[in-house]
C-alpha cells in the first residue's frame, strides 16, 4: 500500500505542471515510478528527471549495458517497481534472459560479453564493499572507456536514488503484476 495519496492531476500547483508537462512532452512520456512522490516538491522531481533523461537516454552507454546496471541497482536495493519495469527493457534491449534471471536470484552471471560481465563486476563489488578495486576500475575501463564509467556510477546513483524514492513510499506494482525480487 503506497504511503502516500495518488496526486490529483487536475489539482496541481503551477510548478507541479510546469513538471509533469516536461515530463509528459520529454522521452519518457509518463509520471511512473517515483515521480508522483517527488512531485510534492516540484523543484526537486524536475532536477532529478533531468538528471535520469540523461541516464537514461542520453548515456554514452549502451542501452542493454545499462539497463543490465539498473536491475543490478533495483535488486540490490530491493526495489520491486524498480527491477520489474527495467527486467523488461532489459530484455527488450537485448540482455539475455539467463543474465536478468541471475541477477534476479543474485547469482553470479555467466557471459562472454566484456561490458556485460565489467558492469555486473563493477556495481556488485560496489555494493558489496562500498569501493571498486583497481582489477575491477581496469576491467571497466577496458570495457567501457573512463566515459562509460563516468556514466555507471551516475547511472547506479541515479537509480539508487530511484530506488530509495519507491522503497520509502512503498510504490507499488501495477495492478496484476507481482514482485520479481525476494
Amino acid at each position: 500500500m503506497p504511503r502516500l495519496e495518488p496526486i490529483e492531476m487536475n489539482n496541481l500547483t503551477s510548478n507541479q505542471q510546469t513538471v509533469v508537462d516536461k515530463m509528459l512532452e520529454g522521452p519518457r512520456g509518463g509520471m511512473r515510478g517515483p515521480f508522483e512522490s517527488l512531485l510534492r516538491r516540484p523543484e526537486l522531481c524536475d532536477r532529478v528527471q533531468h538528471l535520469g533523461a540523461y541516464c537514461r537516454f542520453d548515456t554514452t552507454l549502451d542501452r542493454d549495458v545499462a539497463e543490465l546496471a539498473i536491475i543490478l541497482t533495483g535488486k540490490h536495493w530491493k526495489a520491486q517497481f524498480e527491477f520489474w519495469a527495467h527486467a523488461r527493457l532489459a530484455r527488450e534491449s537485448g540482455v539475455p534472459d539467463a543474465i536478468i534471471d541471475a541477477v534476479r536470484e543474485g547469482s553470479p552471471i555467466e557471459t562472454d560479453n566484456k561490458s556485460y560481465q565489467a558492469v555486473n563486476d563493477f556495481v556488485t563489488e560496489y555494493f558489496a564493499t562500498n569501493r571498486v578495486s583497481d582489477p575491477t576500475y581496469n576491467q571497466a575501463r577496458q570495457a567501457l572507456g573512463e566515459e562509460g564509467i563516468v556514466d555507471l556510477v551516475g547511472l547506479v546513483g541515479y537509480y539508487s536514488l530511484v530506488s530509495f524514492t519507491l522503497n520509502v513510499f512503498e510504490v507499488g506494482l501495477p495492478e496484476g503484476e507481482s514482485n520479481l525480487l525476494s
